[in-house]
């Protein structure tokens, strides 16, 4: 559920503007710094967590619910009891792997493929959940537990490919035997009770370390010892006085964010959990982006029902989980529409002057139209927790799904628009969706929305960070000036998500709008203010702020080292060492990251840049030629390997990739600039010309393509041609003294 990765080639836009002048520079004093609050690290012991044994002593009611529900079966050892599947010597295939289950001396086995790419026998030593499926667990040296593809099917009692569409060969990070299916890091976490993951970059091993098995009523409440303590000392004068945590005392938002822990797809900060703090203090949510949602916000990809909850009207007007969900079975308190009868009055939703349905039919109930779903995991249904009503006029428009035509699959959007026009009238309220939507597809007005959206604390948290998250795709120099506005938001989203922004510009220019938040209250907008801060000079901090930065250093070097499992963790190290200066440990750790995910080329390319820039050449030209033999159709590839070829001087090899840049990404405009650069160079002036013209015919308007045409056509003695692209240029960007030098010795030479 981790998420991570950011490309170091930043857009034009992060550098252009070098200064703001909007907020006054000045320090916070030394007393508001002491105010700061700095959750504890501290791990609690284990023998801190008493097991649902003593719990059930006095609690039988909640620990009856409990017992066999998800949570209970989240993870158990493998045994007779606790494994459901087929274990009769049977034989599943699936992408032409071939997997054989059965049982040896009373243990569970399964021969399949290994990240060798052979067959070998592997003994299950967990079960993990039960219900739609359930998987297994295998042991693998160092401390790691790989978590099986195939999985069992409980409702259809048979095997099956958690991903069948999906092949996936042995040396992928998403073979079953290697990182995506790693239990230390992609599951224990949630499935158990006080985990450390313990990992060891150094020999790539792991010591993962938990209290109690599964989800234990602990992993909810917390540490029992102190709450039993105070029990039995009291007796019938125990008083409830906030020993434990997720009670029927917490308040609705803070309880879901308590639950998000698990049920979010998320960034980890800290070590690990300790109950001290928010969940933004150990963690900070995917914002909403495709492809793990559409640019509505509906589900996608898995986002594990938090970051849809939260933008909903119902998380807003303080529904929280329990309101649906028993708390300790997880089971809905109500069946169908009474559900959501303890808030909406039946007489006017449970009807058909509502719904327009027949009573009693699955298109009547609420959650058909209000609560879509999709399947993940191949099996496993899970609904939309976002509450929104169906959107047919944004499917006609962005190609979002609909309630509507997902149940009435005969008919289309344009029909769908129509009945709801007819039925509802138009929406009467504005949702961010109508904002964010064409901020995130572009267009002429689409940052103008995404900062109506960013500025208006009407809409939810996620979906106002999610706008600035957008802002990094336009190339507007007011980008940079809203981006710092809003590092005063009160939003801890909306401040992180802006970090994480103007964290990837390599300058200074901005250290003083990023060292105040080094004493945000929420760990997460400190560890990413630091990241900001990194091209700063530690022994340049200023006085006010040297304390509070060392403090902050630990948390952020924590977070590098709890995430150095993930590719995408050595390459948040990579590019901060890169904005301290230091190329080499920056290539080392982009290298790291190779190793843990050796098909990722997102890193390879940027890694074969750092190669070019360290006059690793050699390793370049490899790196690229890699990406090349494993994603030939991959545009972006030939493209730097031609820029490669040229700063070597091998010109004609460089025009064979520029061309094979065209074949793959013919839009790409730069492509088509630095070819008839490049023709030039080697007095091909024709062919300079005509590359130039293929451009220019794409974008008539654009001032590079203006400007190349002209250029090409001057070097080609075709100098009418070439004044009248240039006088383009002139009247098109007046303010450009190059531009008018270039007009006036044109009509210089034709003189």
């Amino acid at each position: 559920m981790n998420i991570f990765y950011k490309p170091i080639i930043t857009l034009s836009l992060l550098v252009i503007i070098t200064s703001c002048k909007n907020k006054v520079d000045q320090y916070v004093t030394v007393d508001e710094l002491n105010k700061t609050v700095f959750t504890s690290t501290d791990l609690i012991p284990d023998n801190h967590f008493l097991g649902d044994a003593t719990c059930k002593t006095c609690h039988a009611k909640e620990h009856d619910y409990w017992k066999g529900s998800h949570h209970d079966k989240a993870m158990q050892i493998a045994l007779d009891t606790t494994i459901l599947g087929d274990f009769n010597n049977v034989k599943f295939t699936s992408q032409g792997i071939t997997s054989r289950f059965f049982k040896r001396d009373n243990e569970y086995f399964v021969n399949t493929e290994g990240p060798d790419g052979k067959y070998h026998d592997y003994r299950i030593v967990y079960s993990f959940g039960v219900s739609p499926l359930q998987q297994y667990i295998v042991k693998f040296p160092n401390g790691h537990y790989q978590c099986l593809r195939t999985a069992w099917d409980t409702q259809e009692k048979k095997w099956f490919d958690l991903y069948p569409d999906f092949k996936v060969v042995h040396s992928e990070w998403l073979h079953w035997s290697r990182g995506g299916l790693n239990w230390n890091t992609m599951c224990a976490d949630c499935h158990s009770t006080n985990v450390r993951k313990n990992y060891n970059e150094n020999a790539s091993s792991y010591n993962t370390k938990y209290a109690i098995i599964n989800v234990n009523c602990e992993a909810c409440h917390g540490p029992g010892k102190t709450h039993v303590e105070q029990a039995k000392a009291l007796g019938s004068n125990y008083k409830f006085s906030g020993d434990l945590t997720m009670t029927s005392h917490t308040n609705p938002k803070t309880l879901v964010d308590a639950c998000a822990r698990c049920h979010m797809r998320r960034e980890q900060i800290s070590e690990f959990y300790n109950f001290e703090g928010s969940m933004l203090d150990h963690y900070f949510p995917q914002l909403i982006a495709e492809p793990i949602y559409y640019p509505d916000g509906q589900i996608l990809d898995e986002d594990y029902v938090y970051g849809s909850f939260v933008q909903s009207k119902m998380y807003h007007n303080d529904v929280t989980c329990t309101n649906c969900h028993n708390p300790h079975s997880l089971k809905l308190k109500f069946e169908g529409n009474k559900l959501c009868a303890q808030c909406h009055l039946p007489e006017t939703y449970d009807s058909p002057s509502h719904h327009f349905h027949t009573i009693g039919t699955e298109s009547s109930k609420c959650i058909n139209c209000h609560m879509t779903g999709r399947y993940y995991m191949g099996n496993d249904f899970r609904r939309d927790h976002s509450f929104r009503i169906p959107r047919p006029d944004q499917s006609l428009k962005y190609s979002t799904p609909n309630a509507c035509t997902q149940c009435h699959t005969d008919k289309d959007n344009q029909w769908a628009w129509s009945a709801y026009i007819k039925q509802y009238g138009k929406p009467k309220k504005k949702h961010f969706s109508d904002l964010l939507l064409p901020g995130l597809r572009g267009g002429d007005d689409g940052f103008k929305h995404l900062k109506t959206l960013v500025k208006d604390t009407i809409y939810p948290e996620i979906a106002r960070a999610s706008a600035v998250k957008a802002m990094v795709n336009y190339n507007d120099p007011a980008v940079i000036e809203n981006l710092l506005y809003f590092l005063d938001d009160d939003s801890p989203l909306v401040k992180g998500a802006s970090l994480d922004i103007l964290g990837e510009i390599n300058t200074n220019d901005y250290n003083n709008y990023f060292l105040p938040l080094l004493k945000d209250s929420k760990r997460s907008v400190r560890v990413k203010a630091f990241f900001a801060l990194g091209s700063l000079d530690e022994a340049l901090v200023p006085e006010p702020y040297k304390e509070v930065y060392s403090k902050v250093k630990v948390e952020f070097e924590t977070s590098l080292e709890v995430t150095s499992d993930f590719s995408g963790g050595k390459v948040k190290q990579g590019n901060y060492y890169l904005k301290q200066g230091n190329l080499s440990e920056a290539i080392k750790s982009y290298e790291a990251a190779l190793k843990i995910d050796n098909l990722n080329n997102i890193i390879r390319t940027n890694l074969a840049n750092l190669y070019y820039r360290n006059g690793e050449f050699i390793n370049a030209e490899q790196a690229f030629k890699t990406i090349i033999q494993q994603e030939p159709e991959y545009g972006p590839t030939y493209y730097s390997y031609g820029l490669l070829l040229a700063e070597l001087n091998r010109i004609e090899e460089a025009i064979g990739q520029m061309n094979l840049a065209i074949r793959y990404m013919p839009d790409n405009l730069r492509v088509y600039y630095n070819l008839s650069l490049l023709y030039d160079k080697i007095k091909f002036f024709d062919k300079a010309v005509e590359t130039a013209k293929s451009g220019f015919e794409q974008a008539p308007q654009d001032e590079s393509m203006l400007y190349i045409l002209a250029y090409a056509y001057s070097k080609n003695n075709q100098m009418e041609k070439a004044k009248k692209m240039a006088k383009t240029l002139v009247d098109l960007y007046p303010q450009n003294t190059n531009y008018h030098t270039f007009y006036r010795q044109l009509n210089t030479i034709q003189q």
